[in-house]
């Protein structure tokens, strides 16, 4: 059984902090449960293009609000609490966050740890530990 609290991970190399997001990795890849989750935080009044080629994301929205665009398939859809989108086609999109927005995210494959966006918007995909 794993038990970890968002808390204990502030800070560590769990704790991945960009311009404008920050994402707290509470399961990864070494844990070798299959998939990686994570809580996102996106700063109010800013804009985000995320393209996951390599991972299948399903996010669930718990705080804030703001827009989600689907620039694959020129679709808006607006996201507040309760709100869960899932990019199984691997779409690239635009993230603009209204007010801050707080967010768990699941990935399969998972990440492992350090991963950041690339200057696409995708995460590379690093093997996972098998020990």
């Amino acid at each position: 059984m794993i038990v970890r609290t968002t808390e204990e991970i502030t800070g560590t190399d769990r704790d991945i902090v960009a311009d404008g997001w920050r994402s707290k990795r509470i399961v990864l890849g070494g844990d070798l449960v299959g998939f990686s989750f994570h809580e996102t935080t996106i700063d109010a009044g800013t804009t985000h293009v995320f393209h996951y080629q390599n991972h299948v994301e399903a996010v669930w929205l718990v705080e804030g609000e703001g827009t989600l665009t689907d620039l694959d398939n020129d679709r808006t859809y607006p996201l507040a609490p309760g709100s869960m989108y899932l990019l199984n086609g691997h779409e690239k999109h635009q993230v603009q966050a209204r007010t801050r927005m707080r967010m768990l995210c699941v990935f399969n494959p998972p990440v492992v740890g350090q991963e950041v966006h690339d200057e696409n918007g995708v995460y590379p995909l690093i093997a996972v530990p098998t020990t």
